[in-house]
């Protein structure tokens, strides 16, 4: 019976991979059951066909030394002929030419010799048979020879009466004889095909086998059988492939199917003792594969608990109801609570910072409801003595292996540190920044001093005016608030230099605001109006109306459009004054001027006619403290490239057609203010 996943034999419960052992025996029994029946039987026809191949290996080999001798005959008697076309062997010395001959190859029964009109003009006396003419098989044999230039054999016939021996079946062949390329005769070579057999077959192979000679019809001229006639279990027929004549030799072993009973035992004992075999090699494998897996286990489990306790990850499993199932030492490092205080518990959890409360609710709800994303997200922590830190956390489902999920997994990497670096990366930024801005201004100190130099000398006129007026004793409203009026105006504007350089330069922490590009570019204005100025270059500006505004730090701004616009005023100095056009336009991601564009980036575009930028500057020209400049310090558009990732923008360059070059920088738009544009 089952339950539960379990199998039952009587009152013991056996597991599934249990039940496999006791399965296995009951295989093993069926298996030898099987291959008892099987392997004889296999063993059988592959013992009948062994010899079966073996008796047609044997067949072959007596059908090649049986055209072997008729091939050496037909050689030996085609001398004989040449020497008859010759003049040199006469019809009366025939007989004494082929004595020795016919006793060396008793299956020759008569050697004839044939003028050119088929007439016979001598023969040997060797067992006299010969008649006054041919037969019709013999004769046609004869006409063949003659045609085909080349020995031919007849179709066997019979003879009635031979020297006392009658009903024996002959078979001539027909060797041509050429005198001088004309047809003088023939030599008549006559077998018995009896004799064929007796003296060509061997004897051990005639003991084992019925040889038989027959035509196509299986018409039987002449066969041996001297371990008695065949039993058709092992049969095979081959042709003696004789020009002219269709005679097949064709062999029926006297042996019969091999028995089923010796080959069972055999195959029995064989079998039980693989059986054995294999069953103790199978335990024996099973029992080192238990060790080896045994060790492996413990030292997969040692190293995993080593590596565990060197991680300096937090690592926390909790299952599908949240309760927490697993914590390793950095973790309860990480909380400074050990793990006998964690395991088991349930939300809401101890290291949990109370104003964190929500946010920690929230991400135990996505959990449970299977929806936490698997990208880390940042929480606060608190530890066992109050102290609050960050955390970046990696959940993911925690699966058997079944790959049915039992829980999660997370990963909790402390990032104190990691904040601490980028707030100070953002301190080191800023004072770079502050420092450039600091720098920029120091190249325009003599340009400022100018330009304020101009306000004050018209104040002191203005002043000194009036006071003489006082002085004179003539109080004159009239002549007093002209002067008085031109005097604060150039107090107006030497103190909207000094703010612009003010809040340029000072140190503060970056804030982002919506800004508009029309204002920023207005309140830097008058600092690039200073360094065209000082340049004599000429300033064209323009801007398509309805752009959005833009998040971001205004003074980093300002900067970024300050370098650019220094940058590009100083690639102008040594060229033509008329060529010294400076223009910088405001506006939006393939939009021409002129239309609405709010919901395209924001691009501003700062275009020179200077020298342009070499290919081997190109390379390097964001590349820290990389200047050509003697005096510069490099830092100029890594900064504002820096400051433009950091609003979510992007800076680039193109040549300028008309020679020069054009810096372009866009930024993303406000989304606010997007919304209410669309509405």
């Amino acid at each position: 019976m089952t339950i539960a996943g379990f199998k039952y034999f009587g009152a013991v419960p056996l597991q599934p991979k249990q039940a496999w052992r006791w399965l296995l025996p009951v295989m093993l029994v069926l298996l030898v059951l099987s291959m008892l029946i099987w392997l004889p039987w296999q063993v059988r026809q592959m013992e009948v066909g062994e010899r079966q191949e073996q008796m047609i290996a044997d067949t072959l080999w007596v059908e090649q030394a049986i055209r072997f001798q008729l091939r050496r005959n037909e050689e030996i008697f085609h001398q004989v002929g040449t020497e008859i076309a010759s003049g040199y062997l006469s019809p009366d010395k025939l007989h004494e030419r082929t004595v020795l001959l016919l006793k060396s190859s008793s299956e020759i029964r008569q050697v004839m010799w044939l003028d050119a009109a088929g007439r016979i003009v001598a023969f040997s006396d060797q067992r006299s048979i010969a008649s006054s003419r041919l037969p019709d098989a013999s004769a046609q044999a004869s006409v063949n020879a003659r045609k085909l230039k080349s020995p031919q054999y007849s179709h066997p016939f019979k003879t009635d009466s031979v020297s006392g021996v009658s009903g024996l079946i002959l078979m001539d062949c027909h060797l041509p004889i050429f005198s001088h390329g004309q047809y003088s005769g023939s030599l008549v070579i006559r077998y018995a095909l009896q004799d064929i057999l007796d003296q060509m077959v061997p004897w051990w192979f005639a003991q084992d086998n019925q040889i038989v000679l027959a035509d196509d019809d299986d018409v039987i001229f002449a066969q041996r059988a001297a371990g008695g006639m065949g039993r058709g279990v092992y049969t095979h027929r081959h042709t003696l492939d004789l020009p002219g004549a269709a005679v097949y030799l064709r062999t029926n072993s006297v042996k019969s199917a091999p028995t089923l009973l010796p080959n069972l035992l055999v195959g029995s004992i064989i079998l039980l003792a693989l059986g054995l075999i294999w069953s103790l090699w199978a335990l024996w494998r099973d029992i080192n594969r238990r060790l080896a897996a045994e060790g492996a286990l413990r030292e997969q489990v040692a190293f995993r608990i080593a590596m565990e306790n060197s991680l300096v990850t937090g690592l926390r499993a909790r299952d599908l109801e949240g309760r927490i199932s697993y914590v390793n030492p950095a973790f309860c490092q990480m909380v400074g609570l050990t793990a006998d205080q964690l395991l088991n518990k349930v939300p809401p959890m101890p290291y949990w910072a109370p104003e964190a409360i929500e946010d920690h609710e929230g991400r135990f709800a996505q959990v449970l409801a299977g929806t936490v994303q698997r990208h880390g997200f940042e929480i606060i922590f608190q530890r066992a003595n109050g102290e609050r830190f960050p955390v970046l956390i990696f959940e993911s489902p925690l699966l058997d292996d079944s790959g049915k999920q039992t829980g999660w997994m997370g990963s909790i990497l402390d990032i104190s540190d990691r904040k601490r670096v980028e707030e100070l990366n953002l301190q080191q930024q800023e004072k770079l920044q502050s420092s450039a801005r600091l720098a920029t201004m120091g190249e325009l100190a003599s340009t400022l001093a100018h330009e304020l130099n101009q306000p004050l000398a018209a104040i002191s006129s203005y002043t000194v005016g009036a006071i003489n007026l006082l002085q004179s004793g003539v109080v004159d409203p009239a002549l007093l608030t002209p002067a008085l009026k031109k005097a604060n105006a150039q107090v107006q504007r030497a103190g909207l230099i000094i703010r612009s350089v003010h809040e340029f330069v000072k140190r503060r922490e970056p804030t982002r605001e919506p800004v508009s590009m029309q204002n920023l570019i207005d309140s830097v204005m008058p600092l690039i109006e200073l360094q065209a100025q000082q340049s004599y270059v000429a300033i064209q500006f323009s801007i398509i109306p309805r752009l959005p505004n833009v998040l971001a730090d205004r003074v980093m701004l300002e900067q970024v459009l300050l370098n650019l616009t220094r940058n590009a005023i100083e690639s102008m100095q040594q060229v033509a004054a008329e060529r010294r056009i400076l223009r910088i336009t405001v506006s939006a991601d393939n939009v021409p001027f002129n239309t609405a564009a709010a919901l395209a980036n924001v691009v501003v575009s700062v275009i020179d006619q200077g020298h342009g930028i070499a290919p081997e500057v190109a390379k390097h020209l964001f590349s820290p403290f990389f200047s050509t400049k003697a005096e510069g310090m490099g830092i100029g558009l890594k900064i504002c490239r820096t400051t433009l990732e950091f609003h979510g923008g992007t800076l680039n360059y193109v040549n300028n057609p008309l020679g020069g070059t054009i810096f372009r920088f866009s930024l993303p738009p406000h989304l606010p203010r997007l919304a209410q544009l669309s509405e």
